[in-house]
């Protein structure tokens, strides 16, 4: 095992099911029980710390990471050195089992790891994450591409895979909805120490990670979710936010030497990006940051462009752009960015 410090960047896994009974849809994974979700995670390596839901999902925060959970989706985030796909089994074995429910998309994505020869198998690489994948996902999962999307930050590359049964895609078309990913690495170090904690501080988890999202502004990115956060002793901070059928999450590995920060969330094209974004780089001050938004659709140059417009007045220089095609799964535009102090 490699000596290192804690792996900020997180692996992401989204799957999409689906089911031929209405009523049970209605709930849908969110029927299983707490007692299979710890199982679930348990193979992860990861645990539950805090949780929230509303009337469309629920939301876990975690050891590592957050759980969102919604009737036919489900989206786990990890970093560390959790083994994020071997959640994958456990899952699909649960939802038709219990649920009655059949896999029909998985898309799993990450960035590249500060400390990559201290991962375990499956995630010791990315033709070996892939190799697992393909052996672990049904076959129906018949429209596949993997992918490693370059920029000319080589910490900075973005690993996709995809599969999907054509049959069944899960992307709304009419409403260009997105996902958009941000990782964040050499933190500003003077904002970076709002993530730790104060010694003998006394107080839980819940009411320190309360007061960092106050102190930082995360609370102001979207101030109409609601936030569930978690500060973690003695540094490092977690939250998920719910807004309707929407979330949001932040994660933060605040250390001098391997700072990393993250921001994820959906929303569509009309939204105000640009306050989202510039909020999330005026609170980490990032040397070094990716965003990538996926979308059902095809490459939205309007989408692209505006993130430029947003991040370039913070500071922040656009080093690269990369754009994909993923069949039955949507587009991929990947973006990096460089503090204009850095040298490229």
């Amino acid at each position: 095992m490699a000596v290192s410090g804690f792996e900020g960047f997180e692996k992401r896994l989204e799957l999409h099911f689906f089911g031929d009974d209405p009523a049970l849809l209605q709930m849908g994974l969110r029927k299983l029980d707490f007692e299979s979700i710890q199982e679930i995670l348990q193979a992860v390596q990861c645990t539950v710390v805090s949780a929230v839901g509303n009337s469309y999902f629920d939301a876990y925060v975690l050891s590592e990471s957050s759980l969102f959970v919604y009737p036919t989706k489900i989206i786990i985030k990890t970093c560390g050195t959790t083994q994020l796909l071997k959640s994958i089994l456990p899952l699909i074995y649960y939802a038709h089992h219990h649920l009655g429910l059949t896999l029909c998309s998985c898309r799993y994505t990450r960035g590249s790891f500060i400390f990559p020869k201290s991962q375990p198998f499956p995630h010791t690489s990315f033709k070996d994450e892939v190799t697992y994948l393909e052996e672990t996902i049904p076959s129906n999962l018949c429209y596949r591409k993997a992918s490693i999307m370059p920029s000319k930050s080589s910490s900075h590359s973005w690993h996709v895979f995809t599969a999907s049964d054509e049959s069944h895609i899960p992307y709304d078309h009419e409403n260009e909805l997105f996902t958009m990913e941000i990782c964040m690495t050499e933190l500003d170090p003077i904002l970076a120490r709002k993530f730790f904690r104060r010694p003998g501080d006394e107080k839980t988890g819940d009411s320190a990670g309360k007061e960092m999202t106050e102190l930082t502004g995360i609370n102001e990115i979207n101030p109409e979710a609601y936030i569930c956060d978690f500060a973690f002793d003695p540094c490092g901070y977690s939250m998920n936010g719910i807004d309707g059928d929407w979330y949001s999450t932040i994660h933060v590995t605040p250390e001098d030497g391997y700072s990393y920060a993250s921001f994820e969330c959906v929303g569509s094209i009309t939204d105000d990006l640009v306050h989202v974004l510039r909020k999330v780089v005026q609170i980490f001050r990032p040397a070094t940051m990716s965003v990538s938004t996926t979308s059902c659709g095809g490459y939205s140059n309007d989408m692209w462009t505006r993130v430029v417009g947003a991040v370039e007045p913070m500071g922040l220089k656009c080093r690269s752009c990369a754009m994909d095609q993923f069949p039955a799964a949507g587009s991929v535009v990947f973006q990096t960015f460089t503090a204009r102090r850095k040298s490229t």
